[in-house]
């Protein structure tokens, strides 16, 4: 979530909150999180699993503020993050992603640091109920969000087998907590931290022992800001490294020296015991200058044979230094990686950079970033649990294009990824892409894509209304080729404006959004504005930053809506629409 981009103690609470749904509409995923205060109703960046063996059971992941101060705590005009409290939001849903829970476990919170109208003392966060990922503030940690999940076999002293069980995997960032002795769990800025459960049913009943104490993969030096990471578990009992799980991120260097902070190589790490134990590897040139730019925004994916590809988006100079689709593949489960090879491009970032963010937006002015949007989101029909009837077809999904029509482009590769189809655009007409996510059916036979897209063209003012939606397609996959897509939902319109940095300088919406797929249904989870309240006054200064007019800071508990900031998670589960 403290992201950068560079592409140019006690009682366990028994409560959870939850909501269901119909089937084929949406709904809530960030049930327990409130409407109001900001930035308490701040949810983002949603990540999505399914148990490949129980195929109706679902975790997602989000950055979630539920535990964060309001911004009447302190200065009413700041609505900072609480040092030491972590973001990084858990639901699960038992019934295929119609209902979902959020739990409750124990931590620091500040989420009872209301403040008062007026100067005040400010927040000490307390140990308390938190609706995040337990187990940090306990060992010096900060849970920082980036959420990332996957369901892999649960390991035994026999090796890994289905007949042990399931077991969840969460990948997020993490901090130091601050202490008192400046003593530190790890060197560096932000490292990669994985959380794991074996009983779902417990971690959403709020049972904080159900969750192990998450560990540290990444390695790091004092300079070190490790990010936007991407979990998988290898999920096919026939693949010749059945239970590895495999995890990439984009490792930054110089953080604090160097105002650009720029990437070196793409990292992943690798466990073989369940991820007690982690090795780590660099993927591609360690270069970062004006002839290459290392891959970012990563996913990572195996086929039933236990091959690994890690995607990720970069620059090459014998591509005119533009921006290409990578992959990097390892045989023989993650000791050893190809020298990435293009896979589609080049590709472009719709947005333009805004003078205050310093990051392009592509909805407007004071605009949410769209750094990764150009980045590969990628699945693997492998045929999971077992493998049995793997085509291990892969699908891509990016937003690239011009700022008048971003598009949501589409990709496959049914030969292992040696050869790709030819892009295609993919979005309902009038969208404007801006994140998006691919799922394909562990026999290959259906592909679903959600992506969230503005309606409403660049705004050169805070002004004017903007509109963002969340949709879902559905596409059939016939004669080893995937057919037209059409829609199964298009939510309910927000608008972006109501969303906010903590810093209230421009709207967020986190990096991206995500799907699953089995052999009976697709669900996907997405940002979403449709609660979120426009801020006038937030919208004028915003603005005044821009253009050099003078407008007071606002104090949004005073001067805006009680649900400005409100941006929330939803999802929504389809019935294949076409079942043979």
């Amino acid at each position: 979530m403290k992201k950068l981009w560079a592409l140019p103690v006690a009682a366990l609470f028994a409560v959870a909150t939850t909501i269901s749904a119909t089937a084929g509409a949406d709904t809530l995923v960030s049930v327990g999180s409130p409407s109001t205060p900001f930035s308490q109703n701040k949810q983002n960046e949603p990540a999505l699993a399914v148990d490949a063996t129980h195929p109706n059971i679902l975790a997602a992941g989000s950055n979630d503020e539920i535990d964060e101060e309001a911004c009447n705590a302190g200065a009413d005009t700041t609505c900072p993050f609480t040092a030491g409290i972590g973001v990084s939001g858990i639901y699960f849903s038992f019934d295929s992603g119609h209902g979902w829970v959020q739990p409750t476990y124990t931590g620091l919170t500040a989420r009872n640091c209301l403040g008062v109208v007026g100067p005040d003392a400010g927040c000490t966060p307390t140990p308390g109920p938190i609706g995040t990922l337990p187990w940090y503030y306990e060992n010096g940690l900060i849970a920082d969000g980036d959420p990332a999940l996957a369901f892999g076999p649960k390991p035994s002293s026999g090796g890994f087998s289905w007949t042990n069980g399931s077991r969840l995997y969460y990948a997020n960032l993490t901090s130091n907590a601050p202490t008192a002795s400046g003593e530190q769990a790890f060197r560096g800025f932000e490292a990669i931290a994985v959380s794991r459960t074996d009983d779902v049913t417990a971690a959403a009943a709020s049972v904080k022992s159900a969750w192990l104490p998450p560990v540290l993969i990444s390695r790091q030096s004092s300079t070190t800001f490790s990010d936007k990471e991407q979990i998988w578990a290898d999920n096919a009992s026939s693949s010749r490294f059945f239970g590895n799980v495999y995890v990439c991120w984009a490792s930054f260097v110089g953080q604090e020296l160097s105002p650009n902070a720029a990437p070196a190589q793409l990292q992943v790490a690798v466990s073989r015991d369940g991820g007690t134990t982690w090795t780590q590897h660099p993927i591609g040139a360690a270069a970062n200058n004006s002839q290459r730019n290392p891959m970012d925004g990563c996913t990572v994916r195996t086929d039933s044979n236990g091959n690994a590809y890690v995607f990720g988006v970069g620059t090459q100079s014998s591509g005119g230094h533009q921006a290409f689709e990578f992959v990097s593949i390892s045989s023989d489960g993650g000791a050893t990686w190809s020298a990435p090879r293009t896979v589609a491009g080049p590709v472009t970032q719709p947005g333009v950079i805004d003078p205050i963010l310093g990051r392009p937006t592509i909805d407007g002015i004071a605009g949410a970033r769209s750094d990764l949007a150009p980045a590969p989101s990628v699945d693997i029909a492998n045929g999971a649990p077992t493998g049995a009837d793997a085509t291990d077809r892969m699908v891509l999904t990016y937003v690239s294009g011009s700022l008048a029509t971003p598009h949501v482009y589409f990709t496959e590769s049914g030969n292992g990824g040696a050869t790709w189809s030819t892009p295609r655009a993919i979005e309902t007409a009038g969208d404007r892409g801006y994140y998006t996510a691919p799922a394909i059916s562990p026999d290959g036979t259906d592909v679903y894509v959600v992506y969230n897209a503005f309606t409403t063209p660049y705004r050169t003012n805070t002004t004017d209304p903007r509109n963002l939606v969340g949709v879902v397609l559905h596409a059939d996959v016939s004669a080893n080729a995937t057919g037209a897509f059409t829609e199964l939902n298009r939510g309910a319109n927000g608008d972006p404006r109501g969303s906010s940095q903590n810093n209230l300088v421009g709207e967020f919406l986190g990096d991206y959004v995500y799907a699953v797929a089995t052999r009976t249904y697709g669900a996907a989870v997405w940002n979403d504005a449709r609660n979120a309240g426009d801020c006038s006054a937030i919208d004028a200064w915003r603005m005044s930053l821009r253009n050099g007019t003078t407008v007071a800071r606002p104090a949004p508990q005073q001067d805006c809506p009680a649900n400005f900031g409100n941006s929330d998670i939803f999802g929504g589960s389809y019935p294949d629409p076409t079942p043979t």
